[in-house]
């Protein structure tokens, strides 16, 4: 665990930096092959800058309603005094507010209690900077976006979304490892030997620490399932699986995007029953918002893959990328 990059003059949060340095280098793959095929590569610049701010706005809007926290945004523009207030890493009691602010715990300190509190913030739901995601909210929402975008430059859909189909997945691989270093998405406890200590004061050691499972003393938390690099890896193998085909050019129009949706969402649904992290609980708490989401997008992709014809989109006509498949095998 890393949480931060310090350069000095300056720390940056890892989690965050790593998030934009996988958006980049997934538009820059993308850019890159799609050039490789003679096509002009502004296109897909231009897509890939639209997709960064659906991305992030999809998935801070899903992670905004489905993941728990609804009714705390509610109360920071309503009521901040019905918010549990924080303590500071380490055990330490703040004194003055800008304590708080650094560690990102809110704009007052408690000095009764040295606790940190949030003063009314009706416009947090919005500051993406202070995290919070959900990937298939981003997904969902830049779907129809990039179809619409498409559309306008009058490029061939699935085209575009075979691209996809491998720079998703490989800015995932990079971005995870982002959720590995600020100690994020962690795993349940294990004997496994995959299963790795996070250092004390992670978000592991604060959840056992919690639920009685260590005491303030423990150095480590637990070994819990690594599940950040459990994805990074999977993201990594679906990545260079999809464009080995791209470049091989055997396969019909989108069909490697719904090749990762279904790929991703069956390892996705399986992986989450051994996260630990708070994710959402639907279903009776049988279920995750991801693994919720999961269900109908890896139906739909086995669906599509099946009968080798994507799903024809409002003003996308399925007969005229279905009929470019030998077209496609060749190239």
């Amino acid at each position: 665990m890393h949480p931060t990059f310090d350069l000095g003059f300056t720390k940056l949060p890892a989690y965050f930096t790593l998030l934009m340095i996988a958006i980049t280098a997934a538009i820059l793959l993308g850019h890159r092959e799609w050039v490789r095929k003679g096509r002009d590569g502004n296109d897909i610049l231009d897509l890939g800058l639209l997709m960064m701010a659906c991305g992030l706005l999809g998935s801070r809007f899903l992670h905004v309603l489905a993941d728990g926290y609804f009714m705390d945004y509610v109360n920071l523009c309503v009521d901040p005094s019905a918010l549990k207030p924080l303590a500071l890493a380490r055990g330490l009691k703040c004194t003055f507010d800008q304590q708080c602010l650094d560690a990102g715990l809110g704009d007052l300190c408690l000095t009764a209690t040295g606790l940190c509190s949030q003063s009314r913030d009706c416009l947090r739901v919005f500051k993406i900077w202070y995290g919070g995601y959900v990937f298939y909210g981003g997904l969902l929402l830049c779907i129809p976006s990039a179809i619409w975008f498409v559309r306008r430059r009058k490029l061939v859909v699935w085209d575009v979304g075979d691209m996809a189909g491998f720079a998703i997945p490989f800015g995932q691989f990079i971005g995870r490892m982002g959720c590995f270093l600020a100690g994020c998405c962690f795993g349940g406890v294990t004997d496994s030997p995959t299963g790795l200590a996070f250092p004390r004061y992670s978000p592991a050691w604060d959840r056992h620490l919690k639920d009685g499972l260590i005491d303030n003393a423990a150095l480590t938390s637990l070994h819990v399932h690594p599940t950040q690099l459990y994805e990074s890896i999977a993201c990594f193998l679906i990545f260079a699986f999809g464009l080995w085909r791209f470049r091989r050019g055997r396969h019909f129009r989108g069909e490697l995007f719904f090749q990762y949706v279904a790929l991703y969402g069956l390892f996705r649904f399986a992986v989450e029953f051994v996260r630990a992290d708070d994710r959402g609980e639907w279903v009776w708490g049988l279920v995750s918002t991801s693994q919720l989401v999961s269900i109908p997008m890896l139906l739909w992709a086995l669906w599509v893959l099946a009968r080798r014809r994507p799903w024809p989109f409002p003003g996308v006509p399925a007969g005229a990328d279905h009929d470019a498949e030998e077209s496609t095998h060749a190239a």
